[in-house]
């Protein structure tokens, strides 16, 4: 496998796959003065020749343009509960079509999806299935929304945005689970078409964002800020705590304090546990007493929607009043247990207003993840 933690975006290209000559036309790149042509999608910036493609795979250089290979072909389509993307406060207890491509645009060393996100081979994206497609899928199989995850959908941004769509057509939700590494251009067109969003915030220090995903915080941090400032998309936030690198009291207590301060006290916050995978298989899993010690702190700085996740905490997944303490949504797993939500997402036992987005139900599709096959015709 290759190495692709390069410091210098412009020189980590990747050579062409033989479907590039139907590749769809990308947007979000210009022509440099010394005949590159470079991606403006995300902070890597690559600069390619004829015949590269940047490091995400799956945007390339053909000719005198730039192509998205992954165009309406997708890893496959499984039906999930929204609470895995993770989602608790969006049409809780709903399911969503869940899809994504190949390819990443960072290089994180621990990442959990990797044979799909540091996928090659464009045989992981054999699936083939146009937005419309993808949305009657959805609505057939008694979805809620679509769901673009297992590989970051930046650099899908065209196929996602199409989808979305088409969702919407349908009366369908469009969620992105992001990185939330992106320019501010493709930012704006992208989030105009999505209703929530779940954003990785890795880490709270450059080093980190360097040294394990060869890439940066800043953006990350405008990413978020923009999200919940200056659009109407739902978003939570999830942090993978891995022993020894970002779970000390220290970082997890800067970077609660920051989501308190810079987008409020409502954004809920999700600590997941780490499992040893990728380039990463020397350290432990964490610890369930590190997610409770970090729940424990982000609570301590004000945040009022904080959740553990990849490990078995009925408290940690239940969604609590903050007005009154009361459990509003009791969470086993995916699986509700008991839900006091009154009208219009209010605790059903103040009248408190519970920030999210909620339908006239909290619905009931558990723990299932079934596969799915998207009919093309």
């Amino acid at each position: 496998m290759n190495d692709d933690t390069k410091e210098d975006p412009s020189d980590d290209t990747r050579e062409p796959s033989p479907e590039s000559s139907t590749a769809y036309p990308a947007r979000y790149w210009h022509r440099t003065p010394e005949g590159k042509i470079q991606c403006d999608l995300c902070p890597r910036d690559c600069r390619l020749q004829e015949g590269q493609h940047g490091l995400c795979f799956v945007r390339a250089r053909e000719g005198d343009r730039m192509v998205l290979t992954a165009y309406g072909r997708s890893s496959g389509f499984c039906v999930d509960p929204i609470e895995k993307k993770p989602l608790n406060h969006f049409h809780p207890g709903s399911s969503v079509l869940s899809f994504g491509t190949a390819g990443c645009n960072l290089s994180c060393k621990f990442c959990q999806n990797w044979d799909i996100s540091k996928s090659r081979e464009m045989e992981r994206i054999a699936d083939e299935a146009s937005p419309e497609a993808i949305a009657r899928a959805a609505k057939s199989a008694g979805c809620a929304s679509v769901a673009f995850t297992y590989n970051d959908p930046t650099i899908f941004a065209e196929y996602a945005m199409d989808t979305a769509d088409a969702c919407h057509e349908l009366g369908l939700h469009a969620v992105s689970v992001t990185a939330g590494y992106i320019h501010a251009q493709p930012r704006t067109e992208m989030y105009a078409k999505m209703d929530a969003a779940n954003v990785d915030l890795k880490a709270f220090t450059e080093d980190f964002y360097k040294k394990q995903t060869a890439s940066s915080l800043a953006p990350v941090k405008e990413t978020i800020v923009y999200l919940v400032k200056e659009t109407r998309v739902w978003t939570e936030l999830t942090t993978l705590l891995i022993p020894g690198l970002n779970d000390s009291d220290k970082e997890i207590g800067e970077l609660s304090e920051w989501v308190a301060r810079e987008v409020g006290t409502e954004v809920p916050l999700h600590f997941s546990a780490f499992h040893p995978d990728y380039k990463m298989t020397d350290i432990p899993p964490t610890p369930p007493s590190t997610l409770a010690r970090a729940r424990n702190i982000a609570r301590q700085a004000g945040l009022k929607y904080v959740y553990t996740g990849n490990v078995h905490d009925v408290e940690g997944d239940t969604t609590n009043c903050p007005a009154c303490g009361a459990a509003v949504i009791v969470r086993d797993w995916y699986v509700i247990l008991e839900e006091n939500l009154g009208a219009n997402g209010t605790c059903a036992h103040c009248g408190h207003a519970i920030a999210g987005r909620f339908g006239q139900k909290v619905g009931r599709h558990g723990r299932r993840r079934t596969r799915l096959v998207v009919d093309n015709a």
